[in-house]
């Protein structure tokens, strides 16, 4: 299924384009004016725009992938109790 409609083409298939559950693009006199987001991809962006923003996630997502990050074993979690 194509993912790019015009305006006045998406509404008049809005519920069919709802259910293929694929991002779309909606245009309108060539130019994109919206985006139809499935729920879970939406959902997806928001929780990543978060951690980016976060910048405790951050620097723990630096130290991570500069090889410094520390691991436990999850049996430490059992062990606070």
């Amino acid at each position: 299924m194509k993912t790019t409609f015009d305006i006045v083409e998406a509404q008049a298939q809005l519920p069919k384009l709802v259910r293929t559950k694929q991002t779309m693009c909606l245009r309108q006199d060539d130019k994109t004016v919206a985006f139809l987001v499935p729920r879970a991809r939406m959902e997806a962006l928001l929780e990543t725009m978060e951690i980016l923003a976060n910048p405790e996630a951050m620097k723990a997502i630096r130290r991570d992938q500069a090889g410094k990050g520390k691991y436990l074993p999850l049996s430490v979690l059992s062990q606070a109790n």
